[in-house]
């Protein structure tokens, strides 16, 4: 890949501006096989793309089946396989009946270039008489997890599988009618007929857009490249389009509403510039009435599983920056420094000084954690990008605070963003890879995750958070693939396009402004086309597409007219060709102009403040030959924010790229093994081979402490708790996700205090559950639990309650529980009790540990509801407690 290669067929007469392998970037174009957008003026475009058929699709079907949704069929990584090899006459193919959680195994050989045929019918039987029988037998039925699932609770069932129409995102599995299996003669055998590999490809076909609405008060760009102008031009309209009547953002043509997410990194792209006064009104959308930012989507009941809610407030000080409107900074002010109060005491870890919670903008649990963490160890776990977002969001409520004259304030906040930053350095970095890792996960003892994760990455640069050294290497070492950076590279086995094995133009957007930042030309230049690409082919901004192949088509769920996709076109332009930085005195410009790009670009009718500038930029490089406002030269490259009425602004690049010109790494699409699923029995660690595998890394709490190219390991009978994981290794050496922490013999350093029971009869009060005797803890009841409890010896434990949560599904709705535990007044954690599954008040599972030190002797803990633990819904912040366990560590 690189930007200097000609195309084989020069199109209308142009040397490329970018050539990858897979397709050409022209002045006017973009031709990617046999197709071609062309831009025919700076208002109208045309394309021939059509989204190809995938031809070399394995013969091989994975599935599992899934009873109400959910993945309970069999353990992580255990699937049935079918071998789909085409029969005489194109016959349906049909599997055996497979019994309910009996792996089935087809281990036809298959012959060497041979692949799916497209159209192939499938009928999927399924034997459910064990269940049924099961119930008439004890009235449940035992899944492999342990959990009963009772005859009332049995609703559907449905198939889950590697080859479209199949998928692996269970929770979306009831969307797909023809992925539910019924009983049509009612002999307890369960079918359904599927058509995999259809092709979606239809003639290609010349599509056109042209500029349909007034987009004359916006700045206006145009340069020596059309295709840039039209693709500027169309992002316009599709910014005009993404404000709903009541003067609010609208997240895509597929998605109404708010997002506070989506309008922050939008904002920040280029909508406090663009339109500051919808930016305004979205935000205020997003505070709760008790003047809390909203986190409105993320795993577990979102709050505090997801914590990247935040960005709201560099969003908020970017708009600030761009208007000065003072009355603005003073109402945003106190929603951010009560925002960050509250994620102080309800997410902040002590131990490493980094933020708990999810990934910013990955809410899909699937899509980039391993299966078997729960929402619960997502909230435990410490993401990069989160907590780039928090250092940012530190750093300005500090700035704000200054502002105002809080000086106090600011000089807290400035430490506590300071403290952030040195710990993602210290407990994120991976030096031998140059690069952060993805994020830290696991429960007692975590591990950090060495995949790279495009916006973090990103993030950190834009942010500071990274030194400088650093940053060059982040820019330098990320993973590019042919059709732009992925969100989180290699990819997971078994998981469908979305952000696993995706691009999302508004993370490449960040991402090449970080590489403008760092002086990568390549990257930049990347980027730009990265981002060009797909708005050209497709004639809208998409919401994502797949990574291995560049297609929209392909991605679980996708929109045009993205918001945050669109900003980001807008964004390559402002802050990346032009270089604008917005501070609060000043608008800094500190342009780039790939070599590729070298002319005249001009942007005019840009409003900041008081002044409308009319910019006219040539040359290429990263350094100013000279800036000149109104004729006369300006000393340094800002203009003040004092500044009003009509003004000219020229500026001349000095010719020159920076070096190195050529720095990035180029990928091949990759999948990292599966994850293991180890056992213990009679002193061995055992666990089925996983694909791909060439070696296994043993870790003994979090720790790597033996390597084996077998699949059994022997250990010793352990004298102080000990968790075991196995991470599988590939011949490349791309790591697996490490498996679920497994217990060795935990029983002698574990105890339980079951808490008095205030349910003894919970069926009545909970149809669907199991019967046991519970706390319920809600808004109204039991707000403060004292529990007594005898701790042996003096040391360090870990302390989880066993919990139900049935208030709603996994992955939406804002009614995670959670609660503050303490010793007298000692605050020792925060315990967090997410969501579960609708109505699944049968399933019971550990919260997060909170690991303390205790003394011996009879203690007095509080566990209670106060006023910062208060969730996104606001009224239900409910949960079922069993018992409390007690595990010594130390």
């Amino acid at each position: 890949m690189q930007n200097t290669s000609p195309a084989a067929t020069p199109f209308i007469g142009s040397n490329p501006i970018w050539h990858a392998d897979a397709y050409t970037v022209y002045p006017d174009s973009v031709v990617q096989g046999s197709c071609i957008a062309q831009a025919v003026s700076s208002t109208e475009l045309t394309s021939t793309y059509c989204s190809p058929p995938n031809a070399f699709l394995s013969p091989r079907i994975s599935f599992k089946f899934s009873i109400n949704g959910q993945d309970n069929e069999m353990p992580i990584g255990q699937d049935h396989v079918l071998v789909a090899l085409p029969l005489p006459g194109g016959q349906t193919l049909e599997t055996p009946v497979i019994v309910f959680g009996q792996q089935f195994l087809d281990e036809t050989p298959i012959p060497a270039d041979t692949y799916l045929e497209p159209n192939t019918r499938l009928k999927i039987r399924l034997d459910l008489r064990p269940l049924l029988a099961s119930f008439r037998e004890q009235g449940y039925y035992q899944l492999y997890t342990g959990q009963k699932l009772y005859q009332h609770d049995f609703q559907r069932v449905f198939v889950a599988g590697s080859t479209a129409p199949l998928s692996w995102d269970f929770a979306s599995l009831s969307q797909t009618p023809e992925l539910e299996l019924k009983d049509p003669d009612g002999n307890g055998i369960y079918e359904t007929t599927l058509t995999l590999h259809a092709p979606t490809a239809t003639p290609a076909a010349t599509r056109t857009w042209k500029h349909s609405l007034d987009v004359s008060h916006f700045p206006q760009y145009s340069s020596d490249y059309p295709l840039l102008d039209a693709l500027y031009n169309l992002s316009l309209e599709e910014a005009k389009r993404a404000v709903e009547p009541d003067g609010t953002f609208r997240t895509g043509q597929e998605w109404a509403g708010v997002w506070t997410r989506d309008i922050s990194y939008s904002i920040l792209l280029a909508q406090a510039a663009l339109q500051p006064e919808v930016a305004k009104t979205s935000l205020l959308r997003k505070v709760t009435p008790e003047g809390r930012i909203v986190q409105d989507t993320g795993t577990g009941g979102a709050y505090p599983c997801s914590t990247d809610r935040m960005i709201w407030a560099v969003a908020a000080w970017e708009v600030y920056q761009a208007t000065g409107d003072e009355a603005w900074l003073r109402q945003v002010y106190p929603i951010g420094k009560k925002s960050i109060e509250d994620d102080v005491q309800n997410a902040y870890d002590p131990a490493t000084g980094l933020v708990r919670g999810e990934s910013s903008f990955l809410d899909w649990r699937e899509q980039t954690y391993p299966a078997w963490m729960q929402p619960a160890d997502i909230y435990q776990s410490q993401a990069l990008g989160t907590n780039a977002v928090h250092y940012q969001a530190n750093a300005i409520v500090a700035e704000m605070a200054a502002l105002l004259g809080d000086t106090a304030t600011a000089e807290q906040y400035r430490q506590q963003a300071q403290a952030i930053r040195t710990a993602i350095n210290e407990h994120l970095w991976l030096p031998e890879q140059g690069a952060y890792g993805q994020f830290r996960y696991g429960r007692i003892y975590p591990v950090l995750s060495p995949r790279s994760e495009a916006l973090g990455d990103a993030l950190s640069v834009l942010f500071g958070v990274a030194p400088s050294s650093r940053a060059t290497s982040i820019i330098a070492r990320s993973p590019l693939m042919e059709y732009g950076v992925p969100c989180i590279y290699p990819q997971i086995s078994g998981i469908p396009p979305y952000h696993n094995n995706a691009v999302w133009p508004f993370v490449q957007s960040f991402w090449g402004l970080a590489a403008a930042q760092v002086g990568n030309e390549t990257a930049f230049l990347a980027s730009i086309a990265a981002v060009a690409r797909p708005a050209a082919l497709f004639l809208t901004n998409k919401e994502n597409f797949v990574a291995s192949n560049g297609d929209f088509s392909g991605t679980q769920i996708n929109s045009s007219n993205m918001l945050w996709s669109l900003s980001g076109t807008v964004g390559l332009v402002y802050k990346g060709l032009f270089g604008m930085r917005f501070e609060p005195t000043r608008l800094v410009f500190a342009p780039f102009v790939p070599q590729a790009l070298r002319g005249t670009h001009r942007l005019t009718n840009f409003s900041y403040r008081g002044a409308v500038l009319d910019i006219e930029l040539t040359g290429f490089g990263n350094q100013i030959d000279s800036i000149t406002l109104d004729g006369q030269p300006l000393p340094e490259a800002y203009i003040p924010a004092t500044l009003a009425g009509q003004h000219q602004l020229y500026i001349t690049l000095v010719n020159h790229s920076p070096e190195p010109a050529y720095h990035v790494n180029q990928v091949a699409h990759h999948v990292s093994p599966p994850t293991p699923a180890p056992q213990y029995t009679a002193g061995y660690l055992s666990w089925p081979a996983v694909p791909w595998a060439a070696t296994y890394h043993i870790l003994r709490n979090g720790q790597v402490t033996a390597r084996t190219t077998d699949t059994s390991f022997p250990i010793l009978t352990p004298t102080a708790y000990t968790e075991f994981q196995i991470i599988a290794v590939d011949s490349a050496g791309f790591e697996s996700f490490a498996s679920e922490p497994l217990a060795v013999e935990p029983a002698p350093f574990q105890m339980s205090i079951e808490l008095a029971a205030t349910l003894p009869d919970l069926a009545s009060c909970y149809p669907g559950s199991d019967g046991k005797a519970s706390v319920e803890i809600s808004t109204t009841i039991n707000r403060t639990l004292t529990i007594p409890v005898t701790v042996p010896h003096d040391g360090v434990y870990a302390l989880d309650f066993y919990y139900a949560n049935g208030n709603g599904p996994i992955s939406t709705s804002n009614k995670c529980a959670f609660r503050t535990l303490r010793l007298g007044q000692q605050q020792l954690g925060t315990v967090v009790l997410p969501q579960r599954g609708e109505q699944a008040w049968a399933d019971w599972g550990y919260s997060n540990p909170v690991v303390a030190r205790l003394p011996s002797g009879h203690l007095l803990l509080t566990l209670s509801l106060e006023e910062a633990n208060q969730n996104m819904h606001g009224e239900v912040n409910h949960a079922l407690l069993h018992h409390l366990r007690l595990t010594h560590l130390e």
